[in-house]
């Protein structure tokens, strides 16, 4: 039998664990100070609700989950191979929240300010930053369109990053409508923006001569490709000039308040700026998209946006909705390749006592535990290789169960 985990999901050793429990519970503790409530949903989701998601590419990602029984036999028999199916693992938690709104909304308050911190799946080809198993951590807002709901949630995503440590990064916004009156300006067809998204998506990774051709490879008219490279070369490409493309000035002054709201409440510490390529491959966001670059890691930590359509696909009513979710396992990965020292931890201690004491071993650490995280060893015959091996498990000191009882710290001088 194999010992290594599946690829694409990891074993994490008691100190990684240490790491990964104290970020998470500094980005809770960011959440629930800022008024939002916690809750939980299955991992396993409906497999009509996530295929009809508009998930963008996560819908390729799916892990299904066979039919069991007769059920499945009788599909089988039937040659029914696009029905084997019944169920599958959730790929991100927003339409998870959006059925658990819809199924539970008469006992919620409105706007609904949740938070969801979790393990998703999805199919990857695991690589670094990509695995089949992973953490979000989200926050939503259900039942309010303000643009203040905008505002709200990244300050609060920001200032849990900060709370963790995370210092080198920076919020891109855009608003899909606006992206939507550029391109239409420009002289792409309704039809086909979806594609040109997907290329212009690319802009910061190909530049604007890889977008162009791109767009050349995929047929469309050089013309309009002409007139939107000369929209690329303006720069910088501010709301100003975008609002000479957009049809309605309403989606270029919201845009201008969030921004000018959260730059005002960042103080400098990161900066939350206009990004006219930005898109987010979901294609259930319909206003508002934002994502956070860390310049550590050289890509997205994080993202969101505005999906006013996605609970409507539950109870037939549009419901407006916006989450930022945090990428966890990115997150602690920089902070793990930076050797990240979690501030102000309890320090960890060794009790040493031979196997009849325990019993007042357990009384002596228990006196301790109230200063000190204490963890108790039966003295081994080879006393020593154990004592050289508690400082790479995070002991700070140790301590015999002798007379003296005092503790001996690692790095203190004899």
């Amino acid at each position: 039998m194999k010992i290594t985990p599946v690829k694409g999901t990891n074993d994490y050793l008691p100190q990684q664990m240490r790491l990964r429990d104290f970020l998470q519970s500094k980005i809770l503790e960011t959440y629930l100070a800022s008024g939002f409530e916690r809750i939980a949903t299955p991992i396993i989701e409906d497999v009509e609700n996530l295929d009809k998601s508009e998930g963008g590419d996560n819908l390729n990602l799916i892990f299904k989950i066979m039919k069991r029984g007769d059920k499945l036999t009788k599909a089988l028999n039937a040659e029914k191979y696009d029905q084997l199916a019944d169920l599958g693992l959730r790929y991100d938690l927003t339409l998870p929240l959006c059925r658990y709104y819809a199924n539970n909304r008469n006992e919620l308050p409105n706007p609904f300010k949740v938070i969801q911190m979790d393990r998703v799946y999805r199919a990857e080809q695991p690589q670094k930053g990509r695995m089949r198993e992973f953490v979000q951590c989200d926050i939503d807002i259900i039942g309010s369109a303000s643009s203040s709901c905008e505002v709200e949630l990244i300050d609060t995503t920001a200032k849990a990053l900060l709370a963790i440590g995370m210092k080198n990064f920076r919020i891109k916004v855009n608003d899909r409508r606006i992206l939507k009156d550029i391109l239409l300006t420009v002289g792409f067809e309704e039809a086909a923006l979806d594609s040109v998204c997907i290329t212009f998506d690319k802009l910061d990774k190909i530049g604007a001569e890889g977008v162009k051709n791109e767009l050349t490879e995929k047929g469309f008219d050089a013309a309009v490709i002409e007139k939107f490279g000369e929209m690329l070369e303006k720069t910088p490409f501010t709301l100003d000039v975008a609002r000479e493309y957009c049809s309605d000035p309403v989606y270029i002054d919201t845009l201008q308040m969030i921004l000018d709201s959260t730059n005002q409440l960042a103080e400098g510490k990161y900066d939350v700026y206009y990004d006219k390529s930005l898109v987010r491959g979901q294609g259930y966001y319909t206003g508002t998209v934002f994502e956070i670059e860390s310049m550590d890691f050289g890509s997205s930590v994080g993202g969101g946006g505005r999906y006013d359509n996605l609970v409507g696909k539950f109870i037939g009513d549009s419901v407006p909705a916006v989450g930022f979710s945090i990428g966890f396992e990115r997150i602690f990965s920089i902070l793990s390749e930076q050797e990240y020292q979690i501030p102000g931890g309890r320090q960890k201690v060794a009790v040493l006592y031979d196997e009849p004491q325990i019993t007042e071993a357990v009384a002596f650490a228990n006196s301790l535990r109230g200063q000190y995280d204490v963890c108790l060893f039966v003295k081994p015959k080879k006393v020593g290789k154990l004592i050289n091996r508690l400082p790479n498990q995070g002991f700070a000191g140790f301590c015999f169960l002798d007379e003296e009882r005092q503790i001996k710290w690692f790095g203190e001088e004899e």
